[in-house]
Formats: C-alpha cells, sequence, structure tokens
C-alpha cells in the first residue's frame, strides 16, 4: 500500500529537513569514519533515492563499519550476510519448517531469512554462486520473497548494500551484468591519504568511539524518497544525462572513437534514470530546488563503472573503465546549439 501524497507544506518540511540533516548526519558519522567524503555522499545518494549500492574496495576500509553507521542514524534494521560458496538461497531469504500446534496438529511455518531487513549488507557478494545471488534479485526489484508458492513483502524501507572485494578473483562468482545493473551505484572505496590514515590509527587505539546517535526514521526516509523525486530538472539537464549514456555505446551514429576502440558494451536506459534520480537527491543534499549539469556529471563514475563492458582492446592497452568515464566527461557537450 503506498503512502498518501504530500502536501505542498509537509513537502517544503521534509525538504529543509534533508537540507538541515546533512551536517548532523556528517557529524554523527565522523565519530567512526575518517576521511572518504565522496563515499559517504554517494552512499547517502543512493538511500535518499530509494536504490541499492554496490560497494567495491580492499579490505579492510570499514566497509562494513560505514553500512552499519548509516543504518544507526536513520534507525533502520540492519542485517548482514557474509557471502559464501556454500551459502544457500533459503538461508538468505527464508524457509518453511514444520511446526506442530496445541492440538497437536502439524503445518508449515515460514521462518523469515536476514533479508528481512531495512539495511541488508551482502558481504562480498561475489563469493557466492549465481544461484544464491540470484536469490537477491525479486528482493532488489520487487521488494518480496516468494517461498513455497507464496509472496512476502518486504518491510519497507529496503536496500542491498553489497560489498565485493577487487583484489582476490581466485575463488569468485562475477556478478552477471543484469545483476549488476539492479545497482544505482558502485561506490569504489579507496585507501585513505597518510594524514587521514595516522588519524584512523589513533583514534581506533586509543579509547572507544562515542556512539552513534539515530536522527531519523524508516517513514523520513520514505519521505525523503517521494521528495527527491519531485525535485525538478530542466530538460536540457535530462538530456546532458541520456547524451552521456548514450555515447557509452559503441557502433552507433555519433559514438566517440574511443568507445568504439575500448567498449564492448554500453549502458542502458537505467543508467539514464539512475543519474536523473542521483542528481534529484545530491540537489536536495546540496540544500539546492533543482539540478544542474555538475550533478549529473559527479555521478557518472558511480552510475557507470558497473554498466560499461571493456573491450579486449582497451585491456590490452591498459584502458581502466575510469579512463573511459572520464573521456566521455570530457568529450560530451553539456548542452547542444541547435
Amino acid at each position: 500500500m503506498s503512502a498518501p501524497m504530500m502536501t505542498v507544506e509537509e513537502e517544503a518540511r521534509v525538504v529543509q529537513q534533508i537540507r538541515d540533516g546533512r551536517d548532523r548526519i556528517n557529524t554523527e558519522l565522523s565519530k567512526v569514519i575518517v576521511g572518504q567524503h565522496d563515499v559517504i555522499e554517494q552512499l547517502l545518494i543512493c538511500l535518499f533515492a530509494g536504490g541499492h549500492c554496490l560497494i567495491t574496495g580492499a579490505p579492510g576500509l570499514a566497509k562494513t563499519l560505514l553500512v552499519r553507521s548509516v543504518a544507526q542514524i536513520f534507525h533502520l534494521n540492519f542485517q548482514r550476510i557474509q557471502f559464501t560458496p556454500d551459502l544457500m538461497p533459503a538461508d538468505i531469504t527464508g524457509t518453511e519448517i514444520l511446526e506442530q500446534d496445541a492440538d497437536g496438529r502439524r503445518k508449515l511455518e515460514f521462518v523469515p531469512g536476514p533479508i528481512f531487513a531495512n539495511v541488508l549488507l551482502a558481504d562480498e557478494i561475489n563469493r557466492t554462486p549465481p544461484k544464491t545471488q540470484a536469490a537477491l534479485l525479486e528482493a532488489m526489484q520487487e521488494h518480496q520473497v516468494t517461498a513455497a508458492g507464496r509472496r512476502y513483502p518486504l518491510e519497507e524501507p529496503f536496500f542491498v548494500l553489497a560489498t565485493q572485494n577487487p583484489i582476490e578473483m581466485e575463488g569468485t562468482y562475477p556478478l552477471p551484468e543484469a545483476q549488476l545493473d539492479r545497482f544505482l551505484f558502485n561506490v569504489l572505496i579507496d585507501y585513505l591519504p597518510p594524514a587521514d590514515e595516522l588519524s584512523v590509527v589513533l583514534k581506533t587505539t586509543s579509547s572507544k568511539p562515542e556512539p552513534i546517535e539515530p536522527l531519523f526514521t524508516g517513514d523520513d526516509v520514505m519521505r525523503f524518497h517521494e521528495a527527491v523525486r519531485r525535485v525538478p530538472i530542466a530538460d536540457e539537464v535530462g538530456a546532458y544525462a541520456v547524451r552521456l549514456v548514450g555515447a557509452s555505446r559503441p557502433q552507433r551514429e555519433g559514438t566517440p572513437g574511443f568507445v568504439n576502440d575500448w567498449v564492448s558494451w554500453g549502458a542502458g536506459l537505467r543508467a539514464a534514470q539512475t543519474l536523473v534520480l542521483g542528481g534529484k537527491a545530491r540537489a536536495l543534499l546540496a540544500g539546492r530546488a533543482h539540478v544542474n549539469f555538475d550533478d549529473i556529471a559527479a555521478l557518472a563514475h558511480p552510475t557507470l563503472r558497473h554498466r560499461v563492458l571493456l573491450s579486449y582492446r582497451a585491456e590490452a592497452e591498459g584502458v581502466t573503465i575510469e579512463d573511459v568515464i572520464d573521456r566521455l566527461l570530457s568529450d560530451v557537450p553539456k548542452s547542444v546549439t541547435s
């Protein structure tokens, strides 16, 4: 059942709540997280836009701590699943067990799995076989679980935040493109600068961090989703998002030459939708009531890095996906004169 539409006055209050909440969120996260400002911004945008997020980074970069802390700030039910090769779909979604009632009659009862949470951290999702990975697909797309022919809706809001380790490929099962496309963003966490790393070392070896204070509720998050979708965007800014995504598709009219050389498969329609929706969330977090070109450009990397497939030629020449996206941002004009 969908929530009732907000009035203009309610929308104004929610927008102000988002603007005022940004600094408070950063203050709470700074109790446990040092640096990683771009990562935090992209994760918040994903949350406010109502999308799922893939987090790529080496071990020990506080991916789990960051997700757990965000869940605490928004007072959301958090569950973590460590994905392993022997994990079964029922370990995620839940299973039916035989129960006996007071009269001695037996019946099957569904026992919900850890997916029944507001925030599900799928840790090292690429370590489990495709059959188990696919168990997340219905939940991510439909926000429901089907077991023994019955549908069980998930509590809203519902987010899947999945992590993967980019440095260990042995014993992993890369996610198929169809599943990767379900993630709004692919956020890349890198090592901290030496000064920030020293701060982390000193902070974590001296005293326990202050507890995270909840600032919002799940109902607030649902209202944020609606407010984000109401943010206006000019046609020319939306057209830039479409042009940027379209330019990533090889062997099409007007495609840049470097894309034809380096890309085997470009981004689809969902990428343009992500740029626009993410741009709206970014605008609100920045205290603006409209989307600009910079909002679209700032989200190109997390939007496209998991939706564009490089060719063998690119790999042979040492070209990375970040190089391709940088060239797209450089070559695709923000506005087109008639």
